[in-house]
């Protein structure tokens, strides 16, 4: 089973915490000391109120999102002629626990840092991560879908997600080029046009791209139709990285339709691994033996346990007869094309050599309810403090600069308070 995002606010339990009539702000935060150079792989943005003006083709002024206040005075983004609330979905970082929700709804119940670069790098500096992916907010989806699919004109769609990407590649990262790692929407609609985007951003520096984890789950075609295969196709030239974040389907997994909400929060990582397993045998990575996918926010305490299962089920191939006349095994194919992301998974990073330790990636989730900001360095200090230097680097920043090809200087790899 399966829970629709837009319906989870309704949800019997999800979120019991009440919206004051006005929000309460946590007194500032010292800044953190800062114990290792660190690389966040999946932290969000808030997209500010300005985010298309003077972006988009004029014929399609009036349609493009812009925010607007209704009679209660509650913000909302118009877009297409449809209200979408929720402008800062669940971007309550620096409040108290008893006020977090799937609010803010206005820009002034947040902190700066959620839709402010410069104010998001004094956040980063505060909580000492040196540099952050950021994946788009509510207005976007996770995967940039809401900016597509169900829209009146294909032509305004297109133009939002480029002008989306401009703002991106130059008000966002473009700022702060050593410091945000430049991650760009995917165009859904067709492979080819979706190519030439990715080709497009990547002449300009973009590293990767979001992309829905279950495209059919969207009313896309399958990963099984050989339909992306022209997207897959550029991303894997340009070597830009296919970032699945978890939810970027537009749902949750759920068990019983009557089960309290904390079966759907424990649950959260579910559709990573579904995902995982869904790309695996898509065999997009067996074409496309070089191709980059990280599993965003998906956690990584199922991931031993799922490797073994690929080996069990491998011995019975001729039972399925799906992966023949491939040199690799899944679990190979697995470990060779697949990023693994940790937050809170003290378990899971044990487990980092049964994983591979150079596939292995942190986050902090800035600036989201789980999220653990401010408090990310000492987080992590006690679940991989004890670690070896060797795996502690590769975990903490080398596996991200890595993988997203995003040097960190000399000077900061080697002392973390060098910026």
């Amino acid at each position: 089973m399966e829970l629709q995002f837009d319906d989870l606010e309704s949800k019997k339990g999800f979120f019991v915490t009440k919206k004051p009539d006005k929000p309460t702000f946590l007194p500032e935060p010292e800044r953190r000391r800062r114990r290792f150079t660190l690389i966040s792989v999946d932290d969000h943005l808030v997209e500010p109120p300005n985010m298309f003006t003077g972006r988009v083709p004029g014929r399609f002024a009036e349609l493009a999102p812009r925010v607007e206040l209704d009679e209660k005075g509650m913000e909302y983004w118009l877009y297409d002629g449809k209200r979408q609330y929720k402008v800062g979905l669940n971007a309550v970082v620096g409040r108290p626990i008893e006020e977090r929700s799937f609010e803010p709804a206005r820009f002034d119940e947040m902190r700066l840092g959620a839709y402010d670069i410069a104010a998001r790098v004094h956040d980063m500096d505060l909580n000492g991560v040196y540099a952050s992916l950021n994946f788009p907010s509510s207005l976007a989806g996770f995967a940039g879908q809401r900016y597509q699919l169900g829209i009146s004109d294909p032509g305004l769609a297109l133009a939002v997600v480029q002008a989306a990407n401009d703002w991106h590649a130059e008000e966002w990262a473009g700022r702060f080029p050593d410091r945000i790692i430049p991650l760009q929407l995917p165009w859904l609609l067709d492979p080819e046009v979706g190519a030439a985007e990715i080709r497009r951003n990547a002449a300009r520096g973009f590293r990767a791209v979001t992309f829905p984890e279950l495209p059919e789950r969207l009313g896309l075609p399958s990963l099984h139709t050989g339909y992306w295969d022209p997207f897959m196709a550029a991303c894997e030239e340009t070597e830009t990285v296919i970032c699945l974040h978890v939810g970027s389907s537009s749902s949750a997994p759920m068990t019983s339709s009557d089960a309290p909400s904390d079966t759907i929060g424990v649950l959260f990582f579910g559709w990573a691994m579904f995902a995982g397993v869904d790309w695996l045998y898509s065999k997009i990575p067996v074409r496309f033996p070089k191709i980059r996918i990280c599993l965003s926010e998906g956690g990584m305490g199922w991931v031993a346990g799922l490797l073994d299962r690929l080996d069990h089920v491998s011995r019975y191939q001729q039972v399925y007869g799906t992966w023949e006349g491939i040199e690799l095994t899944p679990r190979e194919t697995m470990q060779r094309n697949f990023w693994f992301c940790a937050i809170d998974d003290p378990t899971g990073l044990q487990q980092r050599h049964q994983v591979g330790v150079e596939h292995v990636l942190l986050e902090s989730d800035y600036p989201h309810q789980d999220g653990t900001w401010p408090d990310t360095q000492e987080l992590l200090h006690d679940q991989i403090g004890s670690f070896p230097a060797d795996d502690i680097r590769k975990l903490t920043w080398e596996n991200a600069s890595k993988l997203f090809s995003f040097p960190v200087p000399a000077a900061v790899q080697n002392d973390p308070e060098a910026y």
